[in-house]
């Protein structure tokens, strides 16, 4: 399994997705928000749980485990069409914080994901950033219909990988190539009556596929007041990445790791 360090990392759709993809573990997660690190304590209780980007990039051999692969589903709110779209002004932009950690421990691989929005604004920075760190990238826009769930949701995924594995960790156990599958393959028509579904997840309905261990109870009521953590678990689901998508990833980097 190898070394996955994960920033930004919400609840954990990357962590989950890429486990049960057989990619990984985690090796490091990192939040900003306490609940949303709450919930990576329960479910990942011994993994270590850092609470700011900045901080880590201020030493990243220091502070950052060697990992062969890291993942940030880093803030929208400077790029997304719901917002001011103020790019880099916004005080909540950190990307340039990621990239000295990417610079620094140089993993195999990089996932980064973010809002629809960020194509038109950040995107060719953030990919010229990484072809000057020597990493190839692919972006892929991703909806969540894409893995059958029942709206749109629309994403970015950048995709990006080097051959120069500086930071690249001791106790990667590559699997044999003999023993590693087709990834799978979905070659349904996923926009075939996407008209008729909603962008956005319905009011008592799972969220963008978070799996049921994650979510409130169907008949849980999503407007009444006084409930402990209600806030939280919504802002908590909605930040949250699509672990199935992530699970397609994983497979894909699966594949490639035992054809390199």
């Amino acid at each position: 399994m190898m070394a996955h360090v994960d920033l930004c990392s919400g609840i954990g759709g990357f962590a989950l997705g890429f486990q049960w993809a057989g990619l990984s573990k985690p090796v490091l997660f990192c939040d900003i928000e306490p609940w949303s690190r709450k919930v990576l304590a329960k479910h990942w209780p011994d993994v270590p749980i850092a609470e700011d980007v900045k901080e880590l990039a201020s030493d990243p051999d220091r502070n950052v485990p060697d990992c062969d692969i890291l993942t940030a589903g880093y803030p929208c709110q400077p790029f997304s069409h719901a917002g001011k779209r103020l790019g880099q002004a916004d005080d909540r932009h950190i990307w340039p914080y990621l990239l000295q950690i990417v610079a620094q421990k140089r993993p195999a691989w990089c996932c980064f994901e973010n809002v629809y929005g960020h194509v038109s604004m950040g995107l060719d920075q953030v990919l010229l950033d990484l072809e000057t760190q020597g990493y190839a990238s692919r972006t892929f826009i991703v909806p969540a219909c894409g893995v059958d769930a029942a709206h749109l949701r629309f994403r970015a995924f950048v995709i990006s990988h080097t051959d120069s594995q500086r930071g690249r960790s001791r106790n990667t156990q590559r699997q044999d190539a003999a023993d590693v599958g087709q990834p799978s393959r979905d070659t349904r028509d996923n926009t075939r009556g996407m008209e008729n579904w909603l962008p956005e997840p319905s009011i008592c309905g799972m969220a963008d596929g978070i799996p049921r261990w994650l979510d409130e109870p169907r008949d849980t009521p999503r407007t009444v007041k006084g409930v402990k953590g209600r806030a939280d678990r919504l802002k908590g689901l909605g930040n949250a990445i699509v672990p199935q998508i992530a699970m397609k990833i994983g497979e894909a980097i699966k594949q490639s790791e035992a054809e390199l």
